[in-house]
């Protein structure tokens, strides 16, 4: 079942870790109806497809004595597993947020960084094969970890416990609805729906269709795709490799699960161990047939130099000196013992990720994706006399002189004599230069 591919065939190794991702042109067309719709229409068109995607009867907002009613339904150790699991994230997202700081840059000049929450976001919540409460705890917790006022949720079909999860979370507000319409109503609001300032969480193919399309207008994570867990493994336990890629498996059909490995006798006994294993339903069979796999590297500096170039959503390794050595991951799991699994729920890390290889650029979700960092600037007479020079000549020299004149309309024109280097401020003749206002 698990197929088993030469590092040398590079044709397999780029299907197994570098699919080619297209968008769905009719699923974009669809959507752009969609969000064109509640956009213009507001809750007439949320209502008409929340009812008929979502298969609302009541009303949209659930109430917060509705969410202590269905949460208390919950048991008592689902309950405290989530309380658990809400503590770590929050520990983790507490530690992610930036620091305000200010520097002089040199006498009488500053900058400092202000950090500002964002006033509102929108945490999607998907709600189909399975309830996912750890979904809404990794996009609600960092919100309100790093300050945001108004935390507003959507699923299209909240089960108690992810009402539960809310009321740990602290969410403000949350509603039954999915899909390109919820994304809509958050992006731009409706009469029942207030707008956001950023949309954040994982979703289907709908969802992230939307995402992308509003994201010129609202602020959003990333463009996420199907879920992927590469294993970088010389000597680990089989089993414990096969049930790490049947975990990730079992998300979606279109999930990715992949063993790197140097090790040919592993392959083999991984290949075996995921036959034995596989569970008789589920989307893992489906999701293990399109899109696992094993590859045999012919030395462990190969499978590290493929690992960095696929860039995975999830990645586990068997030790820190391999760890050293990737650059280019979404999240990185230490250790045998390192489940993944435990970091999609309880070990405090983010579990919403890049994937398709955004991990190049950017990591997962955190608290600093709920600020703006925004700098202010201060200067003094004496301050813009010593960095002016260099404004007016840069400015001249990209043909904005208009730029220019801004300064020498302060101190002057100053384009003559060069900076002195030994001090890094304006010559004496410069400075005095600069005191004299220029004459029309």
């Amino acid at each position: 079942m698990l197929k088993i591919v030469e590092s040398t065939n590079r044709r397999a190794v780029k299907a197994l870790l570098s699919p080619e991702r297209s968008r769905d042109a009719a699923t974009d067309r669809r959507v752009a109806t969609i969000v064109s719709d509640v956009r213009r229409k507001g809750d007439r068109a949320l209502l008409k497809y929340a009812r008929s995607l979502d298969g609302l009867t009541g009303p949209i907002e659930i109430s917060r004595p509705e969410m202590q009613t269905a949460a208390a339904t919950v048991s008592k150790s689902v309950r405290a597993a989530i309380r658990a699991a809400a503590r770590n994230i929050r520990a983790v997202a507490t530690r992610q947020v930036p620091r305000s700081w200010r520097v002089g840059v040199t006498a009488g000049v500053s900058v400092e960084q202000r950090v500002i929450p964002l006033d509102r976001v929108g945490c999607y919540v998907p709600g189909g094969r399975y309830p996912l409460p750890s979904s809404l705890l990794m996009t609600a917790i960092p919100a309100v970890a790093a300050g945001v006022r108004d935390v507003v949720a959507v699923c299209p079909r909240p089960e108690p416990v992810v009402m539960a999860a809310a009321i740990e979370a602290g969410v403000s507000r949350l509603f039954r609805l999915g899909g390109a319409h919820a994304i809509a109503a958050l992006a731009y609001g409706t009469e029942s729906v207030p707008r956001v300032d950023k949309i954040v969480g994982p979703g289907n193919r709908w969802v992230a269709s939307a995402k992308a399309l509003v994201a010129s207008d609202c602020g959003i994570d990333f463009y996420a795709g199907p879920s992927e867990i590469l294993l970088l493994s010389s000597n680990g336990d089989p089993a414990w490799i096969a049930a790490d890629l049947i975990a990730q498996a079992e998300h979606d059909p279109d999930a990715r699960a992949v063993l790197i490995t140097p090790n040919r006798k592993l392959a083999a006994q991984v290949a075996t161990e995921v036959a034995a294993r596989m569970p008789a339903d589920g989307p893992a069979r489906l999701s293990m047939k399109r899109h696992g796999g094993v590859i045999v590297t012919r030395s462990p500096a190969e499978a590290i130099a493929l690992a960095n170039a696929a860039a995975p959503e999830h990645m586990v390794v068997d030790d820190e000196a391999t760890a050293a050595q990737i650059k280019c991951v979404g999240s990185l799991f230490v250790g045998s013992w390192t489940a993944q699994v435990a970091g999609d729920y309880a070990i405090g890390s983010n579990h919403v990720l890049p994937t398709a290889g955004a991990a190049r650029v950017r990591g997962g979700l955190s608290a600093a994706d709920f600020v703006r960092q925004v700098t202010v600037q201060r200067v003094t007479r004496a301050g813009l006399s010593r960095i002016g020079g260099s404004v007016i000549d840069l400015a001249r020299a990209e043909g904005l002189h208009a730029h220019a004149e801004s300064i020498v309309v302060r101190l002057g024109d100053l384009s003559g004599p060069p900076l002195d280097s030994a001090r890094g401020d304006l010559s004496d003749s410069r400075r005095t230069k600069g005191r004299t206002r220029p004459t029309s």
